[in-house]
């Protein structure tokens, strides 16, 4: 089978261990930097274009899409779809996932723990907005953050005025949520393959740090998850039809509450925690979603 991996360098580590996991099970595998690709619209003949050449011959693809290039990157995924090959993430999930209040309203709505959380846009809403998440301490993200970027904690009312109020000078989309005191600084991310829990790691921010991060110096360990962890993991991945998800969540007084589901989760944390092989846990995804619809599609042609 010809896999392509969707990324921009393949020297990074997720796009790496795809690349090896693909090969020792006998696929041919290619990373496409979909920033680099070009599509022709034309009546049931859309193509894809990299360099002077078209990609052809691909059966599916995995999507490593930065959050930079969202909307491009599931531009080149939906003229994939159209084409039939098969992609572990559609391009309506990455960008209903990107979404950080869209994602959370799905959730909410699908009875899904998250934190109280709160959206405005006039700046004569702050006193409410505070109220609402039960004032200080609390938590201000910007909407496009994404590995603790964007995301401050306001210990105090002054505070977090102060922090809205400069984001609402920015006209920056914010959310502002509750925080969880008693986490610690921790949070859990469970790695969801094809609706089951593959892995799964707790991290643990810096002393001073209430952010976990790995990328803000965060610590990692494996953690073996509650029923209903595992259980609310992999309802959040089905509420935002992924397939492949990085679900985080906090452990609460009340309960585990998701507090984000990352579309392109990476590997080198949860495979360095866990030693677990999940690159090639999403090889093997691949394998049966592949193999199951060949079976379909023979079924409905009566051979």
């Amino acid at each position: 089978m010809k896999i392509a991996v969707l990324s921009r360098k393949s020297s990074l580590y997720s796009t790496r261990r795809l690349i090896e996991a693909g090969e020792q099970r006998g696929h041919d595998m290619v990373v496409i930097n979909h920033t680099k690709c070009y599509m022709l619209l034309e009546s049931e003949n859309p193509e894809v274009y990299l360099g002077d050449h078209e990609v052809e011959g691909i059966e599916a693809i995995i999507p490593r899409i930065g959050a930079s290039v969202t909307f491009y990157g599931s531009s080149v995924i939906r003229q994939f779809e159209v084409n039939k090959v098969f992609t572990t993430l559609s391009s309506l999930a990455l960008m209903r996932s990107r979404d950080k209040l869209r994602s959370l309203q799905i959730l909410s709505r699908s009875g899904i723990g998250i934190p109280r959380t709160a959206f405005a846009k006039h700046p004569g809403d702050i006193k409410n907005l505070i109220g609402l998440v039960g004032g200080a301490p609390l938590v201000i993200k910007l909407l496009e953050s994404t590995q603790g970027k964007g995301v401050v904690l306001a210990e105090t009312q002054k505070a977090a005025r102060s922090v809205i109020e400069a984001f609402y000078g920015l006209e920056a989309n914010i959310i502002v949520q509750e925080f969880i005191k008693e986490s610690k600084a921790e949070d859990i991310r469970a790695f969801v393959v094809d609706g089951k829990v593959v892995g799964a790691m707790k991290r643990k921010g810096v002393e001073g740090e209430f952010r976990s991060n790995l990328h803000k110096g965060g610590s990692a360990e494996p953690v073996k998850l509650t029923r209903k962890e595992n259980s609310m993991a992999v309802k959040a991945a089905k509420a935002l039809n992924l397939n492949i998800a990085g679900v985080d969540m906090l452990r609460s007084n009340r309960g585990p509450l998701i507090i984000e589901v990352n579309s392109s989760p990476g590997l080198e944390g949860i495979e360095s925690a866990t030693g677990f092989d999940i690159a090639s846990e999403i090889i093997k995804y691949i394998e049966r979603s592949i193999s199951l619809s060949v079976r379909k599609r023979k079924d409905s042609i009566g051979v």
